[in-house]
């Protein structure tokens, strides 16, 4: 059977697809009517047990027989089925995230499908020192092996690119992969596994579904060697304590509170349109989003008057609405958690637009700025993730790299000015693992994503996303 014969969603587990034994499940909402869509089951140590001993024994074969071309054949084949189906899965990635169509067919899925054939290529191009004699009598070199099994956890703001980031690097380097999917996004994550059944022998990558119990199960299981999150800090620490206990290797991409520096010399009204064009891409729902804006007194009124016009003009809607900017915020804890932040806002607070639910139903919160807000307000420390731009006034070049630093975050930031100077001696400053020059947000398959600090560490896309999931044995041989 395929997946979609099934009334509720099952997991994908040696080839096959897998529904839990026991029969739980757990409600798919629609986040554009709040209204139950779906269901998917819930795994539990079972069906846990059963794909992650598939994966063991997918592994011992993999690494033997997956030569660097075959690894290569079998992504871009992925890519490719990716590609075939890119209508089927955006209707799928639409219905469980309330995005806009157009942004997932046109813009997502290419970067998903371009990110597959990038670890393809990679796959076959592992650098490593030269065999030399350090020791006499002796050679030595270097081997770049697989780890072995891998657990991927996602999010549910990019379910499908996410699980597209994680396999990329871990297939190329020869592991297998688990999948543990967002409990409120967990289809096109399994379509992806099954996709993959195609092209990859039975337990190369399998994809499980449940809850948080399904993924604390994962990450404690002994025969997982690394676990990678894409999530909350608050998630990256837990799943990092559980973890921790077998000595697992850990890649950690967790949330953002990207500042944005807009200096004196840059352009207002380009600095508002870059600002925007970060802002409210996913309803804000973004690790990477602009939100936390910094700008110089001199130009700071005539910025903000022209970021709120830009803002007021977004339009939210429904993933079919034409036209329409974002769509709804994923689920009812998140409306809840952003809309609370902003119900709290300190006094000398001042929503220049926005603020409030859009419709009466779903989970559609209106573009938002806000401005005069300080950098102990609960508003600039935490990571709103939600369509809200925060606007704070600063007046030397220090004065902004202190404000831009002084949070728990450390994964994205962006520096606009006319000053190459300038732009040079920030970037340099800013604790950020991406500093943008005057845009924000954009990224390509060859350069790195991550953080430092509450961020997490380790890197996704580029070669250096590849190493991660490799690991270092030195062999010397005698000479005799």
């Amino acid at each position: 059977m395929r997946i979609h014969e099934f009334d509720t969603l099952p997991g994908f587990v040696d080839g096959e697809p897998l529904a839990p034994a026991d029969g739980r499940v757990q409600d798919l909402v629609d986040p554009v009517t709040g209204e139950v869509a779906g269901r998917s089951g819930v795994f539990g140590p079972g069906e846990v047990e059963a794909a992650v001993s598939s994966s063991a024994r997918a592994f011992r074969l993999w690494r033997r027989g997956g030569t660097p071309a075959r690894r290569q054949d079998a992504l871009l084949a992925l890519a490719d089925a990716l590609a075939a189906r890119a209508g089927e899965f955006a209707d799928a990635e639409c219905r469980e995230t309330g995005k806009p169509r157009a942004s997932v067919l046109d813009e997502e899925i290419p970067f998903c499908v371009d990110t597959l054939r990038f670890f393809a290529g990679a796959a076959r191009h592992l650098e490593g020192r030269a065999a030399a004699e350090y020791l006499e009598g002796h050679t030595s070199w270097i081997r770049r092996e697989p780890v072995g099994v891998c657990v991927g956890i996602t999010p549910w703001n990019y379910p499908l690119m996410m699980a597209v980031w994680k396999i990329g690097p871990a297939l190329a380097a020869g592991n297998t992969v688990v999948l543990k999917p967002a409990e409120t996004t967990p289809t096109t994550t399994v379509m992806l596994a099954e996709a993959a059944a195609e092209v990859l022998p039975p337990g190369v990558l399998n994809a499980v579904v449940g809850d948080r119990d399904t993924g604390r199960l994962l990450v404690e299981h002994p025969a997982a060697r690394l676990v990678s999150i894409t999530g909350s800090t608050r998630a990256g620490v837990q799943v990092a304590r559980a973890a921790s206990a077998d000595l697992k290797l850990l890649h950690l991409e967790l949330g953002g509170n990207a500042p944005v520096l807009v200096f004196d010399d840059a352009d207002p009204a380009g600095a508002a349109a870059g600002v925007v064009a970060g802002a409210f891409l996913n309803a804000g729902q973004d690790c990477t989003a602009a939100t936390r804006v910094l700008v110089h007194e001199g130009v700071h009124d005539a910025f903000v008057s022209e970021l709120t016009a830009r803002a007021a003009a977004q339009v939210t809607g429904r993933p079919s609405d034409q036209p329409s900017d974002f769509g709804p915020l994923n689920n009812a804890d998140q409306f809840a958690r952003v809309t609370g932040l902003l119900e709290r806002l300190p006094g000398h607070a001042v929503v220049e637009t926005g603020g409030h639910r859009v419709g009466g139903e779903g989970f559609f919160l209106a573009p938002t700025v806000v401005s005069g807000l300080r950098a102990d307000d609960e508003i600039v420390r935490e990571e709103v993730f939600g369509p809200v731009v925060t606007v704070q006034r600063f007046a030397t070049e220090e004065e902004a790299v202190g404000l831009a630093n002084g949070v728990e975050q450390g994964l994205a930031s962006s520096v606009w000015t006319a000053d190459h100077g300038r732009a040079l001696r920030v970037s340099g400053e800013l604790d950020f693992g991406a500093v943008w020059i005057n845009s924000h947000g954009e990224l390509v398959s060859e350069m790195p994503h991550g953080g430092f600090k509450h961020s997490g560490y380790g890197k996704d896309l580029s070669a250096y996303s590849l190493e991660d999931y490799t690991r270092v044995k030195h062999v010397m041989s005698a000479l005799r």
